[in-house]
């Protein structure tokens, strides 16, 4: 598995596992991010922070430091559950 800071841009990724706070955690499951979802990231700022990525037809910016707490797998890949 890798993170969603280092999946190559406008590639579909599935979530695998969200790491982080209870809190980061949970903010990012009532806005629809949870564990088998897929998730591309959009575009990168300038100087590499935040990063745009796609979420169920939506766009999201977050902290670069965020997506690295964000375990991504191949959409080719089954998922795990």
């Amino acid at each position: 598995m890798k993170s969603l800071a280092d999946s190559p841009r406008r590639t579909p990724m599935r979530v695998a596992v969200i790491g982080g706070s209870r809190s980061f955690r949970r903010r990012l499951m009532e806005m629809g991010l949870v564990p088998g979802t897929e998730v591309a990231v959009i575009g990168v700022a300038p100087l590499g922070d935040p990063l745009q990525i796609e979420v169920r037809s939506s766009r999201w910016s977050i902290r670069r430091i965020e997506a690295e707490q964000i375990a991504v797998t191949d959409v080719a890949e089954p998922a795990r559950g």
